[in-house]
């Protein structure tokens, strides 16, 4: 059962985070298989939400399978050619009327949940031409985005809604890809969120060959990545799922273009973007530039935090209880790992006369361990030891056995700790000791 400090620390993780994305921009991508949906119009009156917390939203929505829809009905055959839909002239308007549905449908369910959105043509595009000897037809290319006029509209309170249609300058439309516009849309105007919301994709263990080291949740799934660990997903699925692989590409692009994060959405699983955006919890893959957050020195202002972070784990007995005196004496010892403005863990080395050093307070937030963030700050320490010339590490832990072997820890007697910390060993606590 949760209880009242549970709920109270959520609260505060939801006012964060309201107060963190304030006048942030987000842009959202809604890939169409999901409009029939049941979960659609929750979607949308999440987006709502979203909007009247004083995130600027833009939407733009997929149109796949509108337009194979229109023109299988028309009897109008196309091919694709790397994710670029061929046709010819005479398809050009019926793509462009189921474009413009999808974006009417968004529009109208938005004007339910009072919300004002508007569609328009700031897009830019050429044609792709003939490349290889293909001729690409009505496929084309962004050229440029009319970011003034984007701007204007989301500073005065409106959605800009966007159709899978650019427009060269003389009038002449192209269909682009609806995927590659979200991320261009994103990239321009330097969001702060990419959402890429699909029909049932989930990046799991059971799905997708994981590599080594990468951190799961404990029901598969992987819950981040830095744009250097795609890399190393996309090296070992090679063979994968081209959708799949190739979101992972264009959300690592946006994250390397100024985009601070990009999430890969499972669309049929209801809350998916509140979650994901105002709780620590998460819903989907998140991609994100390594250097955002991570791990520094503790100073004295994080200390109530850090102690709060610390509670729970004193009170399971895993950690000996430690008074902000303590901390202050010991500040430099220690460092911690910020994520979203939040204090995420902490960890403590504590260096002996003898040449050894210990790694203690080792503490991970509840919601951030399937992150792997425990074994980067255990990681960064030993590596900091080494740079010291420390002969050896050593942990002590009565609970944590198993995860410090996993790290290559060795175990070792309390004898052959430092005279001073051998003092503090007591039967009682009865903590065993691992050395690395």
């Amino acid at each position: 059962m949760e209880t009242r400090t549970q709920k109270a620390d959520n609260i505060r993780g939801v006012i964060r985070y309201l107060q963190k994305f304030k006048n942030a921009t987000v842009v959202i991508y809604l890939d169409d298989k999901l409009f029939d949906s049941p979960l659609f119009t929750s979607h949308i009156k999440d987006i709502a939400l979203l909007h009247a917390s004083g995130l600027k939203v833009v939407i733009v929505p997929g149109a796949k399978k509108r337009i194979d829809e229109v023109l299988g009905s028309a009897n109008i055959s196309w091919s694709y050619k790397d994710n670029v839909r061929i046709t010819d002239q005479s398809a050009i308007p019926l793509i462009k009327m189921a474009a413009f549905d999808v974006t009417n449908i968004v529009m109208t369910n938005l004007a339910a949940n009072k919300v004002n959105a508007v569609i328009g043509n700031w897009v830019r595009s050429r044609g792709k031409g003939i490349l290889g000897g293909k001729d690409f037809g009505t496929a084309g290319e962004i050229d440029k985005l009319q970011t003034d006029a984007i701007q204007k509209i989301l500073d005065d309170g409106f959605i800009p809604i966007f159709p899978c249609i650019g427009w060269n300058s003389n009038g002449q439309p192209y269909n682009i890809s609806s995927i590659n516009l979200a991320q261009e849309v994103a990239t321009t105007l330097k969001a702060d969120k990419l959402f890429f919301v699909m029909d049932g994709l989930e990046i799991t263990a059971e799905n997708y060959k994981i590599p080594e080291g990468f951190p799961l949740s404990e029901s598969g799934d992987v819950p981040a990545m830095t744009v250097e660990e795609v890399d190393d997903f996309l090296k070992a699925n090679k063979k994968g799922d081209p959708q799949t692989n190739r979101l992972l590409y264009l959300a690592k692009d946006a994250c390397q273009k100024g985009v601070t994060r990009a999430h890969i959405l499972n669309g049929k699983l209801d809350g998916v973007l509140p979650c994901e955006i105002f709780s620590e919890l998460g819903s989907g893959t998140m991609i994100y530039t390594s250097d955002y957050g991570g791990i520094r020195p503790m100073t004295s202002g994080d200390i109530p935090r850090v102690l709060g972070l610390m509670r729970p784990f004193f009170e399971s007995g895993k950690l000996l209880p430690r008074t902000e005196t303590q901390l202050i004496e010991k500040m430099d010892d220690y460092i911690v790992y910020e994520f979203d403005g939040g204090i995420r863990a902490c960890a403590a080395l504590h260096k002996y006369p003898d040449g050894q050093a210990e790694i203690a307070a080792v503490a991970v937030d509840e919601n951030f361990k399937h992150m792997g963030i425990g074994e980067k700050m255990v990681k960064y320490l030993c590596k900091i030891a080494k740079e010291k010339r420390t002969k050896s590490v050593f942990i002590l832990t009565t609970q944590a056995a198993d995860w410090f072997q996993s790290l290559g820890f060795k175990s070792d007697s309390v004898e052959s700790l430092p005279p001073e910390r051998r003092a503090k060993w007591t039967p009682e606590r009865n903590s065993k000791v691992f050395r690395k």
